[in-house]
């Protein structure tokens, strides 16, 4: 077994601790043949920390670099310069095979669009992850934490689009990751939808302790997290600290 899965198999983390430690962080995408060689700086010297349990929301416009941060904490993308540290364990300098083992054991991810498989049902499409872990929940267990426990024998095109982000939540959960890395959850739903699916984030945060980090557009989301971070122009121009995480049905936009 690998340091990375060492530590997090060692106990739950106590809330206190910095679980992400992020330094100096930078992301240069590299586009065009050489001569013709174009430069994007997505990242620009990020310093950020992400304590255990704690609610996150990243929120900037498109090109701020908030999905290159989450994915290079996801261990999606390699930084091109700075540090990333997980539980006290250097990810910039792992390889692939170590990269696919962290993302594989530690982290879950939930994107706008839900990639379920269509010819599996519910339950068939979050029992899919349930080989890849030690020991993850019962697939029924995770569908009934996002309160699709009865649908659990529909295919994907027999569920409403906030049904199918629900059952892409129980995937992601279902391997039972310290953190849940969520990329515009609420981005294809409509607003009555949205608010479902972010009622279903907060209650795995709040009774899992799970780490969870939200990109978003959408500013009133902000007010569910602990801690707000702007981004713009691949840098981390403010942070905000809520007083108390608002519930999902307190919102509105």
């Amino acid at each position: 077994m690998g340091a990375i899965e060492q530590s997090v198999t060692a106990g739950a983390r106590p809330p206190e601790e910095a679980l992400f430690v992020v330094t100096d962080l930078s992301k240069v995408y590299r586009t065009g043949e050489d001569g013709d060689e174009l430069q994007v700086q997505a990242l620009r010297g990020v310093d950020l920390e992400v304590r255990a349990g704690e609610f996150v929301v990243l929120l900037g416009a498109s090109g701020s670099g908030k999905s290159t941060l989450l994915n290079i904490l996801g261990g999606l993308e390699v930084a091109t310069s700075g540090s990333v540290r997980y539980a006290g364990q250097e990810l910039t300098t792992l390889d692939e095979e170590a990269l696919t083992r962290y993302r594989r054991v530690n982290v879950g991810f939930v994107f706008q669009f839900y990639n379920l498989i269509p010819s599996l049902t519910a339950r068939e499409n979050v029992a899919l992850v349930t080989d890849i872990v030690e020991a993850p929940m019962d697939p029924d267990e995770a569908l009934a934490l996002v309160g699709l426990a009865p649908r659990r024998n529909h295919f994907p095109s027999q569920l409403s689009g906030g049904e199918q982000q629900r059952v892409a939540i129980a995937r992601a959960i279902v391997k039972r990751p310290q953190v849940l890395l969520c990329d515009e959850p609420t981005g294809a739903l409509d607003y009555p939808t949205g608010k479902l699916v972010l009622e279903v984030i907060a209650r795995i945060s709040q009774e899992l302790g799970t780490t969870v980090v939200v990109i978003t557009h959408n500013a009133a989301i902000a007010a569910m997290a602990d801690r707000v971070l702007h981004l713009g122009d691949g840098r981390i121009q403010r942070e905000e600290r809520n007083a108390r995480r608002a519930d999902p049905s307190e919102l509105s936009w």
